[in-house]
């Protein structure tokens, strides 16, 4: 075990990422999977050049973890921004002036190696974590605003289903035939900034989010034509009535902070199972899971230079679960969707654990414990990689929702560094037990979710909202209730068991 963990540490790749967002259909994300040690001879030869000496190994340690980490806190700063941002220059602004980080990340990292400069390259990953952590907040929330309800699942999924995209695309561009190579790692780089020129070309010529135009900004005339360009429809009125009753039920009318959304006790649950959603979403075990597939690959017998090509069914295992989710996430719901990603994983993890502990004994267990791990990825893309983005959108209304993707971007970009902090010292100590942590932390996860989290497959903003009322103990007011019923002004109303019952032909798809 001793052996192949430092052969592991010798051979493995890791992860330089790099996202953006290409907004209609959705988003790309470029992973780029480059060789570690492409980089860090890099690093030794810079060093040597200036100092005439060699690099010594904690200093190559040091500079390497640096370069890993600052992805993360540049995330997390990303994150933090996006309250601000949205509120100041809008959720389609917010997107086009993040483009700006890319392309400015893409010629750092990209030029670093011709200008000699590893500064250059931890720099560079650094702003590209500020994009990727505000791509992360600002693109669910412009999603989920623009969406009608009834699709509202479908459209947020293309967040994971291009993800999971983008990691396939920089698996292929790391081929050895293709970018893959100590010649042309820089290059793999500068594939970064196409995301956001592509994006740059598009996005100026779709509307701004209409639910922030009438109710932030108090454009009607803005909203109304925003509205017709997304829906294809002249008549508006049922979308626009809806959004004003949302308006005139909300408890504020200006943008929430975070200690505000913090201290509301009718949002006390939405905003804990935003915190464990994302909690569980970074700490569920997927990125020890690519630690360990390469190693798996090497003791099943492949050649090295095979192991790149097999890699690749990862990447598109990933994505077909995404789109499969995709398609599935209105029918099925949010809700058995998380719940049966996160219980899969924790089963799958428990059989990876048991084949890797007999994977010395038998000559086929590495071929069974690589099929774990493929079906610990198509679990994790099936809801889990993408839901926990929609839900954020979903479980707020208008005037708390940035606060809340801030909350959130904060537990996923902190979880992020933790996990690249502590596993190491987790599969030093525990070896390939470390993955029962992983397993405990999913099926915490379903449990929390299981009597948790209600349904929110193809209700309005306000019906989630008033879904959590009972148990965050606040009644539900007289004034909520006409409010959502103005919605359907103008449709017949009648009364049943109770109950108001609104049949109306032209509902409001929003």
């Amino acid at each position: 075990l001793e052996k192949r963990r430092r052969l592991r540490l010798k051979c493995g790749v890791n992860t330089c990422a790099g996202e953006n967002v290409f907004v209609f259909s959705a988003m790309l994300t470029s992973f780029l999977f480059l060789p570690v040690q492409y980089i860090k001879k890099f690093y030794n030869q810079t060093w040597t050049e200036r100092y005439g000496e060699p690099i010594g190994a904690d200093m190559v340690t040091m500079l390497w973890s640096i370069t890993v980490s600052i992805f993360a806190i540049g995330g997390l700063l990303g994150a933090l921004c996006v309250t601000l941002l949205t509120k100041l220059i809008g959720r389609k602004g917010t997107l086009l002036l993040n483009n700006g980080f890319a392309v400015i990340a893409a010629l750092l990292l990209a030029l670093g190696e011709k200008a000699r400069s590893f500064e250059m390259l931890i720099i560079g990953r650094f702003i590209m974590g500020v994009d990727s952590g505000i791509a992360l907040s600002a693109l669910p929330m412009y999603l989920g605003e623009i969406s009608p309800r009834h699709m509202r699942g479908s459209i947020g999924q293309f967040n994971s289903i291009l993800i999971c995209l983008g990691v396939f695309t920089g698996q292929v561009l790391g081929l050895p035939e293709l970018l893959g190579q100590e010649s042309r790692w820089n290059f793999l780089f500068a594939f970064l900034a196409l995301p956001a020129l592509l994006q740059l070309c598009v996005l100026p010529f779709l509307p701004e989010s209409p639910r922030f135009l009438l109710m932030e900004r108090r454009d009607e005339a803005g909203a109304e034509k925003a509205f017709r360009a997304f829906l294809g429809k002249k008549d508006v009125s049922k979308e626009l009535e809806e959004v004003h009753a949302e308006s005139r039920a909300q408890n504020t009318l200006h943008m929430a902070s975070v200690t505000e959304l913090m201290l509301n006790p009718a949002l006390r649950w939405q905003v804990i199972t935003v915190m464990v959603t994302m909690a569980c979403y970074q700490l569920c075990g997927l990125n020890a899971i690519w630690y360990y597939t390469n190693g798996i690959l090497r003791d099943s017998g492949f050649a090295e230079n095979v192991i790149p090509y097999i890699v690749l069914s990862t990447g598109g295992i990933e994505t077909l679960a995404a789109v499969v989710s995709g398609l599935v996430i209105e029918r099925i719901g949010r809700r058995p969707l998380l719940i049966f990603g996160f219980s899969a994983m924790a089963f799958f993890f428990g059989l990876l654990t048991v084949f890797l502990n007999f994977q010395d004994q038998y000559s086929w267990m590495p071929y069974l414990s690589f099929t774990c791990i493929l079906a610990v990825i198509a679990s994790f893309c099936s809801g889990p990689g993408g839901i926990p983005f929609v839900l954020t959108g979903e479980l707020f209304e208008q005037s708390y929702r940035p606060a809340a993707f801030m909350i959130a971007g904060i537990v996923n970009w902190v979880a992020n560094f933790a996990v690249g902090l502590l596993f190491p010292f987790m599969q030093e100590s525990l070896q390939t037990y470390a993955f029962l942590v992983f397993l405990v932390v999913c099926v915490l996860g379903a449990v929390y979710l299981y009597f948790i989290l209600p349904e929110t497959k193809n209700k309005t903003f306000m019906d989630i909202s008033q879904s959590f009322a009972k148990i965050n103990k606040v009644p539900l007011g007289d004034k909520e209730i006409e409010n959502e019923l103005a919605i359907k002004a103008g449709s017949k109303e009648v009364e049943k068991n109770g109950k108001v019952i609104i049949d109306g032909e032209m509902e409001s798809s929003f």
